[in-house]
């Protein structure tokens, strides 16, 4: 464990830094109408906005990993802090979608450069028996992100301007890298064995080869990309839904608001759980179950008739809450199912992709649901449909992480 810097616990500034990347994929939703007006942005250009961030991750996050665990993990997330700080900044400029929209790709890769190294470097910052709980608290960082643009984003912008709220983000991550600079040692990796030393060479072809050949990546990995493309679909769809219901736009804001937040003490519950000695596979099947659940409350319709609509705003937030215990245990077991210490950004990069490609590929295929049936009301099909498949998978981490600690106390 390592010592504190100006009284801050380097975990939790790694886990700010984590919120603060976060914003930056938050901050373009509510900017949306504003840029389409000031800018002159078709709806096309503005979904490839959207996605070009997942594009992002889909395409470069294992590279990212790598990438982190040669470069240095608090080297990785300083660059990424401050790519996304000048890029945040030269987009407040932006005249144009396509300016934007190249801009946008770099603040991609700074997120990734960012949230890639985190997990490795929490580890090696806090005592054995304090990482689930960390854990948990590090899956809070999107939800957290995504909140508090989806609050603050439409108050800046409608009191000053799109330009002003860009140019905001960029002093906030500013100031993330400085806290990063002062508070996060660089913190070397522990002692290795000759023969772990040997298995692990640094070179990357043999780390991304250690990686993929190893079961472990691939359960949490899949497990985080039904997890997540459902979470982006049922949540990214919930302002068209309550805006076809005729609830006012600040409104619609702020319980697409609640419902991010509902995530967090999901996360934070997970790793307090975990903690306590509950099996990851548990949390995990709790969550997937009370995804699908949730997902059949909020949209399901009898007879044309669904649930009224207090109920199917809980049913969302349980949707959200409950199924927050997924990525949480996920970054933990992420952590420990890892081939090796020296492949833990590389997990961890894996997952990033699967999870970009979850998000990527969920919203389309509700979307695809609800235009063939003309309604939202069979789109909980989906839903359930992932919620299976992850609770299978979480059989699959079970029995990975029975075979880590049989062959640990073998070794």
């Amino acid at each position: 464990m390592t010592h504190h810097r100006f009284g801050i616990h380097p975990s939790w500034v790694i886990v700010l830094a984590g919120v603060c990347a976060a914003l930056h994929i938050g901050k373009l939703p509510p900017a949306l109408p504003v840029l389409q007006t000031a800018l002159n942005i078709t709806l096309v250009q503005a979904g490839f906005l959207l996605s070009a961030v997942q594009v992002a991750s889909m395409t470069l996050g294992l590279a990212v990993g790598l990438s982190s665990d040669s470069l240095g993990l608090r080297r990785s997330m300083l660059t990424g802090l401050l790519l996304l700080s000048c890029a945040s900044l030269a987009g407040g400029f932006a005249a144009d979608a396509t300016t934007l929209l190249v801009l946008r790709a770099f603040e991609g890769l700074g997120f990734l450069l960012v949230v890639m190294p985190a997990p490795a470097l929490i580890r090696r910052t806090v005592a054995a028996d304090q990482l689930n709980g960390r854990m948990g608290w590090w899956g809070t960082y999107m939800p957290i992100g995504n909140a508090l643009a989806l609050l603050a984003g439409p108050l800046v912008m409608a009191v000053l301007s799109w330009s002003v709220w860009w140019w905001g983000l960029s002093v906030v991550s500013l100031l993330a890298l400085l806290a990063v600079w002062c508070c996060v040692p660089d913190v070397a990796p522990p002692a290795q064995t000759p023969q772990q030393a040997a298995s692990v060479d640094n070179a990357w072809p043999k780390r991304l080869a250690l990686t993929l050949r190893s079961a472990g990546p691939w359960w949490v990995s899949l497990s985080f990309a039904v997890y997540a493309s459902q979470w982006m679909a049922v949540v990214g769809f919930l302002p068209t839904v309550y805006a076809e219901m005729g609830l006012a736009a600040r409104l619609t804001g702020v319980l697409t608001a609640c419902v991010a937040v509902a995530n967090v003490s999901g996360n934070v519950m997970s790793g307090r759980l975990l903690q306590r000695g509950w099996q990851p596979q548990r949390l995990l099947q709790i969550g997937f179950g009370c995804m699908a659940l949730g997902a059949v409350g909020a949209y399901a319709q009898w007879q044309g008739v669904g649930l009224p609509m207090p109920w199917r705003f809980f049913s969302v937030v349980m949707f959200s809450a409950v199924g927050g215990l997924i990525p949480g245990t996920l970054f933990s077991m992420a952590v420990r199912l890892a081939p090796s210490e020296g492949t833990v950004s590389t997990t961890v990069g894996y997952m990033q992709q699967w999870s970009a490609f979850g998000q990527f590929a969920g919203p389309p295929l509700v979307a695809w649901v609800a235009a063939a049936v003309g309604g939202w009301q069979w789109t909980w099909v989906v839903t359930v449909s992932l919620s299976a498949v992850g609770v299978v998978l979480s059989l699959c981490i079970g029995r990975a992480l029975v075979q880590r600690n049989e062959a640990e106390h073998a070794g």
